[in-house]
């Protein structure tokens, strides 16, 4: 078995996984419209994360991106490395009242409520190309509100990147309005 397939086969696992135990937490366990309690970007095997990255890096090296705009908290572990690979810039898209510096805020809808996302002011330059990664696409709702933040602050998106997309939620649909997604997996 190859290291992407045991990445697919780890996260498969761990995005299945539920448990017996009450979370202290939350009042509720697992809690409602929270499908992906457990679920987690990497697997244990070093080889198989480097193979995931090597193969997100492949979809976006050679097209002009500037800045890889990644979202909590999960897609900071690919967006990071891969700006490091690229050597590009990096800024990390937070929930509300998450970040130390001023910030440009968007609120955007949920399938359930609100939701609010927040970039420091000064996270996209004018005219940058930016490739927005997270590890999931689900309803696309975060993915759309941080490319919000990307054109508030004059970017241009150029891509939405995912390891692992749940087609049946349709997210792909809401995005692709606006500029390409792509997904290393899809269920």
């Amino acid at each position: 078995m190859g290291p992407a397939a045991v990445f697919l086969r780890e996260c498969g696992h761990v995005f299945t996984r539920t448990s017996a135990r009450p979370d202290p937490r939350h009042s509720r366990f697992p809690p409602a419209r929270d499908p992906l309690q457990g679920h987690h970007a990497g697997p244990g095997d070093p080889k198989a994360l480097q193979a995931v990255l090597d193969a997100l890096e492949e979809r976006l090296r050679g097209r002009g991106f500037d800045r890889i705009l990644a979202i909590e908290s999960r897609g900071f572990v690919f967006g990071a490395a891969l700006a490091d690979r690229l050597k590009i810039g990096f800024a990390p898209v937070r929930k509300h009242g998450k970040l130390p510096y001023k910030t440009d805020r968007i609120e955007y809808a949920l399938e359930y409520g609100k939701g609010t996302l927040e970039a420091h002011v000064d996270a996209v330059q004018p005219g940058e190309k930016v490739a927005v990664v997270d590890d999931l696409l689900a309803t696309g709702g975060t993915a759309w509100g941080a490319g919000q933040l990307v054109k508030k602050q004059r970017g241009e998106v150029g891509v939405f990147l995912f390891v692992i997309e749940l087609t049946f939620l349709k997210g792909r649909e809401r995005l692709e309005e606006t500029c390409p997604v792509e997904a290393l997996f899809a269920y």
